[in-house]
């Protein structure tokens, strides 16, 4: 798969699982997404979309990379729908 199809499948997944946060921008949190058992599916290294997408400014999330377990309760936040 190319990393921009992936980025558009995960700006899909994040409008799905999210809601809008304060300032009208959809906001997941990291464990939904991993544990989202479609996101499983789609996505063979989630964390690896997670970082390419956030280098493109298309999200954000604090710091440099998720964990599962750790970051379980990291908001992820869409940048550009």
């Amino acid at each position: 798969m190319n990393v921009s199809h992936e980025i558009d499948l995960l700006v899909q997944e994040i409008q799905r699982l999210g809601s809008k946060n304060a300032d009208g921008k959809f906001s997941v949190k990291f464990g939904v997404l991993f544990n989202d058992d479609r996101c499983a599916n789609i996505f063979e290294a989630l964390v690896g979309t997670l970082k390419a997408a956030k280098k493109k400014k298309v999200i954000d999330f604090q710091g440099e990379l998720l964990l599962q377990g750790v970051h379980d309760n990291v908001d992820v936040i869409l940048l550009q729908e």
